[in-house]
C-alpha cells in the first residue's frame, strides 16, 4: 500500500490525462479534416499514421520517466553539436515543403531537424544557465549565453524556417527570465530589436514580407497570401457557439480552409466544435501550462526549473501563435497547435517535452510520502 501511495504521487496524473485528451482531440480533428479531401484508400492514412506515432511518444515517456533528468547535465555540449550537425544536414540532404520547411528524408520517414532542435536547445540551454542563474547582471554576462544561441538561430533561419527561429528566441528569453536576468538588459533588447526591424526587413523572403503584409491587410492579397487568413476567419466565425458538428464543416470539408490538417486546424476546431469546444480545448492547454509552471517551482534545482521553463516557454509560443495567426491577430508562420496538428517531428517533440515534464515532478523537492 505504502509502495503504491509512493509510486502514485510521484507520478503527474492529470498532466498525464490532459496530454492524452489533446492527444486524442487532435487525431480526431485530423480525422475530420482529411476524411474527404484524401482519395479513399488514403483517407485515414493521416490518422493511422498520428496514432501509430502518437503511441511511439508514449514508449518513449515511458522509457524518459526510468532515469533522472540529471544525467543529461554531462551531454549539454554534446546534444549542442549533434543539433547544429542535424541543422547543417538540411543543408547538404534537405528538401523543401511549401517553402518554408525543410525536411530530411530517411526510407519511407520524413522529418524536420528543426523540431527536435527546440527541445534539444532547451536541454543544452538548461545546462549552460544552470550555474549562471542570478549573474546574468551585465551584458557581459549575457554574452556567452547569446552567443550559444546564434549559431543554430542563423541555421534554421537560413532553411528558411523563421517559425522554429521565433521559438528558439521565445525559449531563450523565457529561460533567462527565470535565470533572473537584469531586466534592464532585456529592455534594451527589445527596444533595439524594435529599432532594427527596418534592417531586418530586408532580409527577408519575398513571401515572409507578403505574410506580413496580409497580417496587416488580409484584403491587400485576398486570393494568395491573405487567402488562409480570410478562409479561417470565416471557419471559426461560421462555427458559432456549439459548431456544426464533427465531419459538417463546410470550409473544411469543401477545401476552402488551406492546410486545415497541420497549421490551421485550429480553425477547424472553431468550425466544428465552435466557441464552447475551442474554450475547452485552449482550457486544456492552459492546464498544462500551469502544471508546467508548478513543475518549474517545485523542481529540486535549477536544472530541472530551467528545463521546465524551457519547455512552458516553447509551449505557450506556440499556442499563442498557432491559435493568433487563425483569428488573425499574428501573422502566418508555419506554426502548428502542439499535440493537435498533424506532423509526426512536432507531435514527437512536443511529447518528450511533457516526457521531461514528468521526469521533473517526478524528481521534485517536494515530494510527500
Amino acid at each position: 500500500m505504502f509502495n503504491n501511495s509512493r509510486l502514485f504521487r510521484r507520478i503527474d496524473i492529470p498532466l498525464i490525462v490532459a496530454i492524452i485528451l489533446l492527444v486524442t482531440i487532435g487525431i480526431v480533428i485530423i480525422g475530420s479534416a482529411t476524411h474527404i479531401n484524401t482519395p479513399s484508400s488514403d483517407r485515414y492514412w493521416y490518422v493511422q499514421r498520428q496514432t501509430i506515432f502518437a503511441l511511439v511518444g508514449a514508449l518513449l515517456v515511458f522509457i524518459m520517466m526510468k532515469f533522472d533528468y540529471h544525467m543529461l547535465q554531462p551531454l549539454g555540449n554534446k546534444l549542442y553539436i549533434f543539433n547544429a550537425l542535424l541543422l547543417l544536414a538540411v543543408d547538404v540532404a534537405g528538401h523543401s515543403a511549401l517553402g518554408a520547411q525543410r525536411w530530411i528524408q530517411i526510407g519511407p520517414i520524413s522529418f524536420q531537424p528543426s523540431e527536435f532542435s527546440k527541445i534539444i536547445m532547451i536541454i543544452s540551454l538548461a545546462v549552460l544557465l544552470e550555474n549562471r542563474v542570478g549573474k546574468l547582471n551585465t551584458f557581459k554576462e549575457l554574452l556567452p549565453v547569446a552567443l550559444y544561441l546564434i549559431f543554430p538561430f542563423f541555421l534554421v533561419v537560413t532553411q528558411p524556417d523563421l517559425g522554429t527561429a521565433l521559438v528558439f528566441l521565445s525559449i531563450f528569453f523565457g529561460m533567462i527570465f527565470a535565470a533572473g536576468v537584469n531586466m534592464k538588459i532585456i529592455g534594451i533588447i527589445f527596444g533595439s530589436g524594435l529599432a532594427c526591424l527596418p534592417i531586418f526587413w530586408h532580409f527577408l523572403k519575398d513571401y515572409q514580407k507578403m505574410r506580413i503584409m496580409v497580417f496587416i491587410n488580409p484584403d491587400i492579397d485576398p486570393l494568395g497570401s491573405g487567402y488562409h487568413i480570410i478562409q479561417s476567419k470565416i471557419a471559426i466565425g461560421s462555427g458559432l457557439l456549439f459548431g456544426k458538428g464533427l465531419f459538417q464543416g463546410t470550409q473544411s470539408q469543401l477545401n476552402f480552409l488551406p492546410e486545415n490538417h497541420t497549421d490551421f486546424i485550429f480553425a477547424v476546431i472553431g468550425e466544428e466544435l465552435g466557441f464552447i469546444g475551442a474554450t475547452i480545448i485552449l482550457l486544456l492547454f492552459l492546464f498544462l501550462l500551469w502544471r508546467g509552471i508548478r513543475i518549474a517551482r517545485e523542481a529540486s534545482d535549477n536544472l530541472g526549473m530551467l528545463l521546465a521553463v524551457g519547455v512552458n516557454s516553447m509551449l505557450a509560443f506556440h499556442l499563442l501563435v498557432n491559435v493568433g495567426m487563425t483569428i488573425g491577430i499574428m501573422p502566418v508562420t508555419g506554426i502548428p497547435l502542439p499535440f493537435i496538428s498533424y506532423g509526426v517531428s512536432a507531435l514527437i517533440t512536443n511529447i518528450l517535452s511533457m516526457g521531461l515534464l514528468l521526469n521533473i515532478y517526478n524528481n521534485r523537492k517536494k515530494l510527500m510520502f
